[in-house]
């Protein structure tokens, strides 16, 4: 569950801080009348996001099971690939987002109503496909028959919310680099467990070999019923008894995308210029 409530906070996160960045910026201008488009793409781009969620999941519903698991191990990879890709932009974008979501919202003021809906809907909805998406493979590799999963996804969106609404009343102010550098670092082991499972699924559709080989089996010290097993399962996507292909997999996905993402980023200073004499 908590797994599924650091994406939901994660990912909303960053759609309110978009919508508070634009909102304030019209506000502060004076050009409420801009608002009304603003909302319509916002809509629009979680209303699509709602729709792909939903396509995922009961489109997914009516596949044969090796069907299934192929779809869900594929787009279980390709989540793991958008959301690495979107915490390493927004690590090196979070302390310049405001002014570029600036320089595209004076373009579209200028162009009219059809492009600010068009702004608004880009801006959140590259946000909300990614969560529909990645929450989907998270879901589904932490699975346990239970709404928790869902549960927590919920409760991450409503946070994120509440978090955007107070940034943008002024009552809350934090470090967004180190706050996304953190939870950033969270969900790139989220992700590594999505991605192994992934590959699990992969398995089990007989796209890929070696479901029966095990790395090892730990069901009878940490039983997949228990309660921390499923707070690991939860957390981590943890299996008792997961192939050598996911552990493989897992290392070698986490150790170095973790290590890149925590490597401290490197400043250029320029170089001075000495008068001619």
């Amino acid at each position: 569950m908590f797994s599924n409530y650091l994406i939901g906070l994660r990912e909303g996160l960053e759609a309110s801080l978009v919508v508070c960045i634009l909102i304030a910026y019209l506000v502060k201008t004076d050009r409420r009348d801009a608002l009304k488009p603003i909302w319509a793409g916002i809509a629009v781009a979680i209303a699509l996001a709602f729709g792909f969620g939903c396509a995922l999941e009961f489109g997914s519903q009516e596949l044969t099971f090796q069907a299934q698991e192929a779809l869900g191990g594929s787009l279980s990879i390709l989540a793991v690939g958008l959301v690495t890709w979107m915490v390493f932009w927004m690590r090196r974008t979070a302390r310049h987002l405001k002014s570029e979501l600036h320089g595209r919202l004076d373009a579209a003021l200028a162009m009219g109503t059809g492009a600010l809906v068009a702004t608004a809907f880009l801006a959140v909805g590259r946000e909300g496909l990614e969560t529909a998406l990645f929450v989907w493979a998270s879901v589904h590799a932490a699975s346990d028959g239970t709404p928790r999963p869902l549960l927590g996804v919920a409760l991450g969106l409503l946070t994120a919310v509440l978090l955007g609404w107070l940034f943008y009343r002024g009552a809350l102010r934090i470090n967004l680099a180190k706050f996304f550098t953190w939870t950033g670092g969270m969900l790139v082991v989220v992700a590594a467990g999505v991605l192994a499972y992934g590959f699990h699924d992969l398995q089990e559709a007989d796209f890929l070999p070696g479901l029966t080989d095990k790395a090892f089996d730990i069901s009878g010290t940490i039983p997949p019923d228990s309660w921390y097993g499923t707070l690991l399962k939860g957390i981590f996507n943890f299996q008792p008894d997961p192939t050598t292909l996911q552990v493989a997999v897992w290392l070698l996905y986490l150790i170095p995308t973790l290590a890149l993402f925590l490597a401290p980023t490197r400043t250029t200073t320029p170089t001075p210029v000495r008068d001619k004499v």
